[in-house]
């Protein structure tokens, strides 16, 4: 019997439901249950894929191509178990699912409504493509009050409502302000958030009360008079130094218990021993190193969260701290790139879409490739790094990507540009992968001898993309004669997926997305690496 928990947020947004959903789930899988993390959103878009990076943040992806919130990625930092596209639903995926079916007549020319319809709906994908899990935790998206909410709000009353208590919890995120001019923690905007929750019909089970300070038991004992749960079940929500202490101070407060008592299980203390090893790496490192970040959506850091954390990951495996520089690309293209990228001790390009910013990502690689300084490129910076070595090593001034238009050399292009009929592997979601997004994980064949068949330790790996253009194989002779190496391909050769400089300390770009398999606990062993490279660098300097 999977029970389910329902983590809503209210007052404000950005409060950390997602975190707290994965610290949820960490503890409760260190207590020995299993457990499977979704989310709910809602807006009208059908999928985070088509949403500016600027409104949304990072697109994570899943294994099986689906495109999703930004939440799944700490889901699976946080607990191991891999993402899939039934772990993320949208008001618009729902709206068009419940639109497909009246087209075919599934409801028999009854008049469609939000009740019980669109519920329905809601309920069947909360349901779906469950096994023997222990426990389903579903964040809900947005802020309690949203007009856009209220179909998810009500189909999770209807599910408590039939499945009883020992089958649904109620966990509430809401925040405790502290007013300086009064020198008060204020409860009022919690009071206020749970009597909104209340006005729906679901009174919380948990208040988690996210807060800059300490929350007195008297204001604890407050909020659950006013808000009708226990006292021990209003769990401060402390700000810390590393989102990995999260499960050890959620714990410290109690959550864990109180999730274990309201379904009445008996279950052992966790072994947090792996949470409190890396909050300690991160606390007292034994040395540092900076990783310029050469992007172009610096301005919204969300972004680029799993690659940050990716970075941070290597640091853990290393013992450092890794401190990053973001820079926008596009100032490379105005100014020297000397004075940017000289005290850094590693330079990563990462992916991204558009001609905005290329020529600045060119010319960070090619500084990283003439000053011998570790390069990491991920998906677009992997095609950037084609194009530098193409323009600067193999004679090809002209030398870029169809992506920003005609060009003379097109050493990167659609693949149905320059396949010429071969057979290419298909997906439902991808159709001709040249031609439309290319998504989801696909496996990749390592280069006997080479730098990543080292790093991995194996012969075949598998990895996830998203991206729609590649490297163009027809160049593979002129850029192989400059020193650069294909040392990973498609298992049917078609597709380049890694490049490296061999004679280089670190020089490697990947087509695909490392940044989206890696965890604090299970460090990505690209990231590893590359920070490793890093470390080394930071001796020289």
């Amino acid at each position: 019997m999977t029970r389910f928990i329902f983590i809503t947020g209210g007052v404000v947004s950005s409060l950390g439901k997602g975190l707290a959903s994965a610290a949820l789930g960490a503890l409760l899988q260190a207590r020995g249950f299993k457990v499977r993390l979704r989310k709910l959103d809602p807006y009208l878009n059908v999928d985070p894929g088509t949403m500016s990076p600027y409104q949304h943040g990072e697109v994570y992806v899943t294994d099986d191509g689906g495109e999703t919130d930004l939440d799944l990625g700490h889901y699976e930092r946080f607990t191991g178990v891999a993402s899939r596209k039934s772990d993320n639903i949208t008001t618009g995926r729902i709206y068009s699912n419940v639109i497909a079916r009246e087209r075919r007549g599934d409801y028999l020319g009854a008049t469609v409504q939000v009740i019980p319809h669109v519920t329905d709906a809601i309920k069947e994908f909360i349901r779906s493509d469950l096994t023997d899990e222990d426990f389903c935790l579903c964040e809900i998206g947005g802020t309690v009050g949203d007009i856009e909410s209220l179909p998810f709000l009500e189909a999770i009353r209807q599910m408590a409502n039939e499945l009883g208590g020992q089958q649904v919890m109620f966990v509430h995120l809401t925040l405790v302000p502290y007013i300086p001019s009064a020198g008060e923690l204020k409860t009022k905007p919690t009071q206020h958030s749970v009597k909104e929750l209340l006005s729906v019909g679901i009174q919380p089970d948990m208040l988690m009360c996210r807060c800059d300070r300490e929350i007195p038991e008297s204001e604890r004992r407050k909020i659950a008079l006013f808000c009708n749960v226990p006292t021990d079940a209003v769990i401060p929500a402390l700000d810390v130094d590393s989102i990995y202490q999260v499960p050890i101070s959620y714990h410290q407060q109690g959550m864990d218990d109180v999730v274990c008592r309201h379904f009445g299980v008996d279950a052992p203390l966790p072994d947090l021993k792996r949470w409190s090893t890396i909050a300690e790496r991160i606390r007292q490192p034994e040395g540092e190193v900076t990783i310029a970040v050469v992007g172009k959506y610096i301005s919204l850091l969300d972004s680029y969260k799993s690659l940050a954390e990716a970075l941070y990951h290597g640091g853990i495996a290393n013992n450092v701290r890794v401190r990053l520089n973001w820079i926008d690309s596009q100032i490379f293209e105005r100014e020297d790139v000397v004075s940017h990228l000289e005290p850094c001790h590693g330079i990563l390009v990462p992916g991204g879409f558009g001609e905005r910013g290329a020529e600045g990502k060119v010319e960070a690689v090619r500084f990283a490739r003439e000053r011998r300084v570790p390069y990491f490129g991920i998906c677009f910076g992997m095609q950037m790094a084609v194009i530098e070595v193409a323009r600067h090593l193999a004679g090809m001034t002209d030398a870029s990507s169809t992506e920003f238009g005609p060009c003379q050399i097109p050493v990167v292009g659609l693949m149905t540009e320059w396949t010429r009929g071969n057979s290419v592997e298909k997906r439902d979601h991808g159709g001709d992968l040249g031609g439309s997004m290319r998504l989801g994980a696909y496996e990749c064949q390592l280069k006997p001898g080479s730098r990543v068949r080292e790093i991995y330790g194996a012969d075949r790996i598998s990895e996830r993309h998203r991206h729609r253009y590649e490297v163009n194989l027809d160049y593979q002779a002129d850029l192989e004669k400059t020193g650069l190496s294909f040392s990973g391909l498609s298992p049917d050769g078609i597709l380049p997926e890694i490049v490296e400089l061999p004679d280089h300390p670190w020089f490697v770009g990947v087509q695909f997305h490392p940044e989206l398999k890696s965890k604090p606990f299970d460090p990505h062993p690209l990231f590893t690496s590359f920070i490793a490279a890093a470390v080394r660098q930071s001796r020289l300097v």
